[in-house]
């Protein structure tokens, strides 16, 4: 089995349940060392995300409003646009691993790895869906993270921006997100909260991961790590304004420094 051509495959394939079939017999292939890595491969980039053909997608600045967490159709809006994340990451693993080349054999695993965690996630939470009586591509998507994903073909800026920026974000919105559920009377809030709280404990170590192949981008080609902000601003103008809420401790562990979590927010951090 081909590494690089059986990942383009995947990445392309549209129907969730048929891409993760296609990357469980692949992923089981790579643990057994029955996939060959193909020299000179020349990668895509791609023109149109793989949910496209299952999601109305519309740009982030005309996305309708969340309706009421007490409602079905609010709490399934908001399962929606959780499962669009992590099916979205499925994806931006995936492509970590298929965008470059010659790299060390761990940074194949990590990424296989995570795109194995996310599968998973994205399987949990379309099953809170589902029990609401909703299903993916109910409800309108974006296509933001493909289209960064697409912009940052180095792997510097693709560290720095995606796992290090974007998804570290996560890490400060999902405390929130909880908090908003607990506060809200569906009766099915529980069980979208246990997904959420899966999801942000597993995602500090994809974090971690991106901090690790972002850090190890900056020594391969001479850059300071402190230059972060200024990598990621050239991709997301205005990546280093404060945000009203930081997770430190999550932020910490993923491997921020204190003055990085400084410049996100008016915070303490030892």
């Amino acid at each position: 089995m081909s590494f690089y051509e059986s990942l383009e495959e995947i990445l392309q394939t549209q129907d969730p349940h048929e891409k993760i079939e296609k990357f469980k017999k692949f992923y089981q292939s790579y643990k057994d060392d029955l996939v060959e890595f193909e020299e000179g491969f020349k990668t895509k980039i791609f023109q149109t995300p793989s949910f496209a053909g299952i999601c109305k997608i519309v740009p982030a600045t005309i996305m309708k409003k969340r309706s009421s967490l007490s409602t079905d159709k609010g709490l399934a809006y908001l399962l929606h646009s959780i499962a669009h994340i992590e099916y979205s990451a499925i994806d931006l693993a995936l492509e970590h691993a298929y965008r470059f080349e010659s790299m060390p054999k761990e940074y194949y695993d990590d990424w296989l790895k995570v795109a194995d965690d996310e599968i998973r996630h994205f399987l949990m939470v379309e099953k809170n869906l589902s029990d609401l009586g909703y299903r993916y591509g109910d409800f309108e998507v974006h296509s933001f993270l493909f289209d960064i994903s697409q912009r940052c073909l180095d792997l510097l800026s693709r560290m720095a921006t995606i796992p290090r920026y974007l998804e570290a974000s996560g890490l400060d919105s999902n405390p929130k997100v909880i908090e908003k559920l607990k506060c809200s009377n569906h009766p099915y809030s529980s069980e979208a909260i246990t997904s959420l709280q899966i999801i942000l404990d597993e995602e500090i170590d994809h974090v971690k991961k991106g901090d690790k192949w972002f850090r190890y981008a900056c020594e391969k080609e001479g850059v300071n790590p402190k230059e972060y902000f200024n990598i990621v601003e050239k991709q997301l103008p205005g990546a280093s304004k404060k945000k009203p809420f930081v997770n430190v401790d999550a932020r910490k562990e993923a491997g921020f420094s204190c003055d990085e979590i400084r410049i996100l927010g008016d915070v303490e951090c030892e």
